[in-house]
């Protein structure tokens, strides 16, 4: 495997980071401000900056093929950012929440994005041409805590949503004269807004940290605070779900998921590193982990390695210095983007956390 990109861009956490889809426009959240990153070579250097929050920036997103950028903050506010003669022309959106917002994602059609709050809803914000605006209608029913996650069905109705309540829940988010009626499929057929297709609780009622829907649609995935993720097959309408299927593991708890084909996905959180995952519905197991450097990978090997450091500070009054990981990060990741390929066979991804690193993997 090809050593990964790094991309160390500054000593400062990254809350969410955005690529263009011809890669060549990297946005990552900093603070209050996103700045905007130009490829030159194999390297980033800093272009612009979105300035316009009061308040750390939770999230950030840019369509694939408008290139519009969508933010959002613990400020409460959401904009929507639109290249206008060399510079950024922010407009704002109408979220109408009174807790800070917490993650955004544009659905796969363009027309609506998602933004999950500590409100207990969340926005489906769509363009009203009448008005010239970005207006929002809300999913509350079910929520009842903080939405950290916000995923898109492939079409672009439904979205599935990851709270602190320990549930993972799949709602419809259709809006009369922006969608088309959906094709039938195993979340439901007749899917007006706030119906609930699927509800799934953690076995601990754990945090879910991230929640992510299979390429097809047909399964939808969420990571865990007790170190699990869990892979749901609904099985129709009205019907018990063909199989959930819980993986527990010995590191630590992951903080996003991404599948990269129909029977992988890979997560990364507070371990450092990204780890990759194998199965279907009959099964779903951990293969390993895509950093090469690290040396860890598993609880019962960090053991081992603290194990062998006590004895040879016992036997030969040796310090270890550990200052520096194994790992490529070197510190929590907090978001996880397919970064080339389709999204049934994703072949690079990208990861960004708490260092101020960017990061490319080769799959």
């Amino acid at each position: 495997m090809a050593a990964p990109q790094v991309h160390h861009l500054f000593h400062h956490p990254i809350a969410d980071h955005s690529f263009s889809a011809d890669r060549k426009t990297l946005a990552v959240a900093r603070d209050n401000t996103v700045e905007l990153y130009s490829s030159n070579g194999s390297r980033f250097a800093l272009n612009d900056e979105l300035r316009g929050h009061d308040k750390l920036i939770t999230g950030v997103d840019i369509a694939p093929n408008s290139g519009k950028i969508v933010t959002c903050s613990q400020d409460r506010n959401a904009y929507v950012w639109e290249p206008s003669n060399g510079s950024w022309r922010p407009t704002l959106v109408l979220l109408r929440i009174n807790r800070a917002a917490t993650c955004v994602r544009w659905s796969p059609n363009e027309t609506k994005f998602a933004v999950g709050s500590g409100a207990r809803v969340a926005a489906i914000c769509y363009f009203e041409e009448e008005n010239d605006w970005w207006v929002s209608k809300h999913l509350k029913k079910p929520l009842r805590s903080t939405v950290t996650s916000v995923a898109w069905h492939p079409n672009s109705v439904l979205v599935a949503l990851g709270s602190t309540d320990g549930h993972a829940r799949v709602l419809s988010a259709f809006i009369k004269g922006v969608d088309e009626r959906p094709a039938p499929s195993v979340w439901g057929e007749r899917l007006p807004f706030n119906t609930i297709c699927g509800e799934f609780l953690n076995q601990t009622a754990g945090w879910v940290k991230s929640v992510a829907f299979s390429p097809s649609g047909d399964a939808v995935a969420f990571v865990s605070h007790d170190s699990t993720m869990t892979v749901a097959y609904p099985a129709g309408e009205g019907q018990p779900p063909h199989a959930v299927i819980n993986i527990s593991t010995q590191v630590l708890p992951f903080a996003d998921l991404l599948w990269i084909s129909e029977g992988e996905i890979v997560c990364a959180g507070y371990d450092c590193e990204p780890f990759r995952f194998s199965g279907s519905a009959s099964g779903w197991s951990l293969v390993g982990s895509l950093d090469s450097t690290s040396k860890s990978g598993a609880a019962n090997q960090r053991d081992e390695s603290a194990l062998n450091m006590f004895r040879q500070m016992d036997l030969r009054g040796k310090v270890i210095d550990d200052t520096q990981l194994k790992t490529v990060h070197q510190n929590s990741i907090s978001t996880v983007r397919a970064y080339a390929g389709s999204p049934d066979a994703v072949r690079q991804i990208s990861t960004s956390g708490v260092d101020g690193r960017v990061v490319v993997w080769n799959l």
